[in-house]
Parts: C-alpha cells; sequence; structure tokens
C-alpha cells in the first residue's frame, strides 16, 4: 500500500475504499495484505488523511430528497399531540435515566389519550377472544370461556386458511361488519344498518383521512373547503394540509360549555366561499378537546344545515361511550337523521366512525375501527373500496378487537358478569376523574375549565401575564407553548398547548388527559397549580 487513493494491487475501488476509511477516522482493510497487528498499527501523514478526505467528497453527492425538494404539503403537516414539546419530554426521560437532576422524578405523559399507558386495566373478554384467534390451540384450553370461544371461532371462520395471519377483504371481514350493522341497530333503537356500508378501518383516523381523500378536489376558487371545530384534534388540520385542501375554521362557544352555534356555521361557511369551495362539515361529537357533548336539538340544527347548504357530513363519535355528567346523553348522527324523516335520511351523505381506542376498551395499539357510510353515490362506493384495496387490508387484529366492542357478551352469557363489572369500573372512574380535573382546576386563580361533559381530556383556559407573552415572543414561540414548555421543565408534567388545537385570539389553553390513576392525577392537577401560582408571580 502506498498511501491513501493508491493501491499496491492495482484496484481503483480499493482505492476509494481505502481513502474513505480513512476520511472517518478508521485503519483501511485491504484483502490484498495482511491485517496489521494492533501494536504496530500503520501510521498516516496528515497530508495523506487530508488527501482521502478530499477523494471522499468527490465521491459523495447531493442528497436527492432535502427540506426543499419534499412534497411541500407533507411538511406542512403539524400535528402538535406528538409534537416539540413530547420530543422534549422524551430528552428529559433520557437525561433522568442518566441519573441527571431535575426537580422531578419522572415525566407524566398526560398528552395523549392512550388509556393503557396510563396505567387502565384491558377488558378480559376482549383479550381472551383476540388470544383465541392468535393461537387458535387454546381453544381446546379450559381456561376461556365459552362465549370467547364461539366468537373466536366465528371470526377466524371468516379469515382466509382460519387464520388472523391471512389478508382479509379491504372493506374488512364479512363477519364482523355485520356485527357492526348490529351494533348500530342496537345503539339507535332499531334504525337500520346496511354491512355493505360498513368499512372497517385502521382505527378511526383512517378512516377520516380516506373519506377526506375521496373528498377533495378542485384547483383555485373551487379548491375543497373542509369545515372543522376550533378548537379541533390535531388530524383533521394535518389530513387537510397533507391533501393541499382549505381549513375553514369554525368556532365553539366556549362562555357556553364549548356549545356548537349555528349562526357560527353560516358565518364561516359565507366567508369561506369567498376563497373556496366548502363541501365537508365536520363534527366531534363529544368533543376532543373540549369535552362537550351535543344535544339532540343542536345535531339536529347542524344536520338541516348540512341538508340546506349540500355539505357531506363527518361525525367523529369515538368517545360515544364517554359521557359523564348528568343530563348529558350520546345521540348518534346517524339515529337523529334517520328521525329527521326520509327527506334528509335519503340524502344528507354521512360518514360516522368509531374506534377501539377510546371508549372503556381504550386498546388504542390494535388500531381498529370502523366507519359507516350512507347515501354514497354507487359509483363513488367503487371508488372508495378501490381507494381502500390500495392498503391491502387493515389490520385483522384490529378487525377482531373491533368486533368484541360491537359484540360483547350478553346477559345470560358466562362473561357477561365480569364484562359489565369492568366495563362499568373504567367510566365509572373516568367520572370521577373527569369531576376532580374540573373543580381542582376552577380552585386555581387564573385558570378556568368548562365542565368535562364526556371524552377524556381538560381543555383549561389559562390566564398568560403580559411579561411571560413578550418573554415567549422573544423565544419565538406561542404563549401557550411557553407555559407548557416551563411546566415540563419544572414539574416533569408533558401537556399540549391549546395553540396545537387552535383557539380564538388572545385565549391560551392546555389540553390534558384525564387518564391518570386518581392519586397520580391528585398529585398532577396539585403540581399544575402550584406551578401556575409561582408562574403568575414571577411574570406579573
Amino acid at each position: 500500500c502506498k498511501g491513501p487513493g493508491v493501491c499496491r494491487g492495482g484496484r481503483k475501488d480499493m482505492a476509494l475504499r481505502c481513502a474513505a476509511s480513512l476520511a472517518a477516522g478508521r485503519q483501511p482493510r485491504c484483502p490484498r495484505l495482511p491485517r496489521p497487528a494492533r501494536e504496530g498499527t500503520a501510521r498516516w501523514s496528515s497530508a495523506a488523511k487530508a488527501s482521502a478526505v478530499k477523494i471522499n467528497e468527490k465521491a459523495s453527492r447531493e442528497k436527492i430528497l432535502t427540506l426543499e425538494s419534499m412534497n411541500p404539503q407533507v411538511k406542512a403537516v403539524e400535528y402538535a399531540v406528538r409534537g416539540p414539546i413530547v420530543l422534549k419530554a422524551g430528552e428529559i426521560e433520557k437525561e433522568l435515566r442518566k441519573g441527571i437532576k431535575k426537580p422531578f422524578t419522572e415525566v407524566i405523559k398526560a398528552n395523549i389519550g392512550d388509556a393503557h399507558a396510563m396505567g387502565q386495566r384491558p377488558i378480559t373478554f376482549l383479550r381472551q377472544v383476540v388470544a383465541l384467534c392468535t393461537y387458535p390451540n387454546l381453544l381446546d384450553s379450559p381456561s376461556f370461556p365459552e362465549d370467547a370461544k364461539k366468537r373466536a371461532r366465528r371470526i377466524l371462520q371468516g379469515c382466509g386458511g382460519n387464520s388472523l395471519g391471512s389478508y382479509s377483504a379491504s372493506q374488512g371481514i364479512n363477519c364482523i361488519r355485520e356485527d357492526v350493522a348490529s351494533y348500530i341497530e342496537r345503539r339507535d333503537g332499531g334504525v337500520p344498518a346496511d354491512p355493505d356500508n360498513i368499512y372497517l378501518t385502521t382505527g378511526a383516523s383512517d378512516g377520516i383521512a380516506t373519506i377526506l381523500k375521496i373528498l377533495v378536489s378542485g384547483g383555485g376558487k373551487s379548491r375543497t373547503g373542509v369545515m372543522i371545530p376550533i378548537p379541533q384534534y390535531p388530524l383533521y388540520s394535518a389530513a387537510i394540509s397533507e391533501l393541499d385542501a382549505i381549513q375553514v375554521n369554525y368556532y365553539l362557544d366556549e362562555e357556553n360549555c364549548w356549545a356548537l352555534d349555528v349562526n357560527e356555521l353560516r358565518r364561516s361557511l359565507n366567508e369561506a366561499k369567498a376563497y373556496c369551495n366548502p363541501k365537508v362539515l365536520c363534527i366531534i361529537n363529544p368533543g376532543n378537546p373540549t369535552g362537550q357533548v351535543q344535544n339532540r336539538k343542536c345535531i339536529e340544527d347542524v344536520i338541516h344545515f348540512a341538508w340546506e347548504e349540500k355539505l357531506f357530513l363527518l361525525a367523529d363519535e369515538v368517545y360515544q361511550d364517554n359521557v359523564y355528567s348528568e343530563g348529558c346523553q350520546f345521540h348518534s348522527f346517524k339515529k337523529i337523521l334517520y328521525e329527521m324523516g326520509p327527506e334528509y335520511y335519503n340524502n344528507v351523505e354521512l360518514a360516522s366512525f368509531h374506534s377501539t381506542s377510546k371508549g372503556y376498551m381504550g386498546e388504542c395499539g390494535y388500531r381498529g375501527g370502523y366507519m359507516e357510510v350512507i347515501n354514497l353515490h354507487p359509483e363513488i362506493k367503487g371508488q372508495l373500496v378501490k381507494l381502500l384495496s390500495v392498503r391491502l387490508c387493515p389490520p385483522v387484529s384490529g378487525q377482531a378487537a373491533m368486533d368484541i366492542v360491537v359484540n360483547p357478551p350478553i346477559p345470560g352469557e358466562e362473561s357477561y358478569s365480569q364484562f359489565i363489572k369492568e366495563k362499568e369500573s373504567v367510566l365509572n372512574n373516568l367520572a370521577k376523574k373527569a369531576k376532580l380535573t374540573e373543580d381542582m382546576f376552577n380552585k386555581v386563580p387564573g385558570i378556568h375549565c368548562n365542565p368535562l361533559q364526556g371524552a377524556m381530556y381538560a381543555f383549561p383556559r389559562i390566564f398568560i401575564p403580559s411579561k411571560a407573552i413578550e418573554e415567549a415572543e422573544a423565544h419565538k414561540m406561542a404563549p401557550d407553548m411557553f407555559y407548557c414548555m416551563k411546566l415540563l421543565e419544572e414539574t416533569g408534567i408533558c401537556v399540549v398547548p391549546g395553540s396545537g388545537f387552535g383557539q380564538r385570539e388572545g385565549s391560551y389553553h392546555f389540553r390534558m388527559t384525564i387518564l391518570p390513576p386518581v392519586e397520580k392525577l391528585k398529585i398532577l392537577l396539585e403540581k399544575v397549580k402550584d406551578f401556575h401560582i409561582k408562574f403568575l408571580e414571577k411574570y406579573a
């Protein structure tokens, strides 16, 4: 070997490899030469290394994919629930594991509705059925109840090769879609549901994104506008950005417990017509992040508005089991639409969504969900199935989990008693934590929290003094992001700033899940209280 770039064996390829190794600070390895002993490792001069670096630079080229060349719609996507503050929380966790001292011993991630990560126990019956489907040899075990085995056998019979590992139809396993339709009919007091209108999805998010994808069209002022509530779940703004559609905001009424006012819908629609073609109206009921539960009159008004303005309705109903306040009741848009008569029921196009991730189940990781789409044009139905077929099928284990949500044990079955006990325990516990959170926040000066009627989050309004706002601006941060970052750094509590969900100009909030166990939730709320009081004292 005669130095970098010059191979004694006369091989040009080895010359380049030799130079690259030296540039990276490694000893070159040549198959034509014996490897040097550790003690007698060859030393290269600085001139030789510089020559190697120069050759290596010539060999490299510019990246094809850069921030400038990437899809601009993807770059525009933001998802606050897993945004900068969550990344910072991850960094702090690593520091704690390394023994770096903090004013706290753990990071409490109250930023996302991940029930099992927060300590909620799985529903036994659901896990039994999925276990039986996953490992059918357990069907011979006396440890599993017969009603669980019966459901598992039915699901497996709908799978290719009687295996959960096979692809399903793109629309989902037929018998599970039948069970979803039966569930909807029971829930809505006999309103008919057709399995052919049911599409099993990878969580509700997949269904929402799919429907939006097929709805968005046009250019310029004819580009599709999508009306979303503010505050909203950031999935909607992210999907709209990715599709290069137009986001049309309508504001919920915070002074009236985050109520939806049709006059606000009309204002938003009329203003949007000047720059886009609004044709989609999204409703989240119960609300995320706001926790309100729409009453029947409100839903009727929204349906009439959609019918009158020829809007496609999206009803995000994943929290339909999470209703806590007295006098509140979940009403599905499908049921109210049917009861408003054939003029509405036969004409308003509606997609409704549900999931295994929320409710009393909390099975986020299975990614199970469904959507029911009614009054779809027959030709569009074919286009929707075609679009779904591109991703082959939703996870089959998630489909099985969804089946147990819509086909749980019934009175008289072996597992009913334990199932209903576990379900009621989870929901009663959530109701208790919703009230606890509301009460404790409203005792803190400078924090106001509306009643948590449903879902699993608080979205309190926080007062931020002008000096804190100025400091936030100096750090090029939104004031509530600045507040939440300080909260994380001083207490270890990770929440999401309201600016990630949208809020009226000049108002500040954060979203916090109520999922931690009661005792940990009390500690969390006390820490927020102490922090907020010190924050006000510092910046007053």
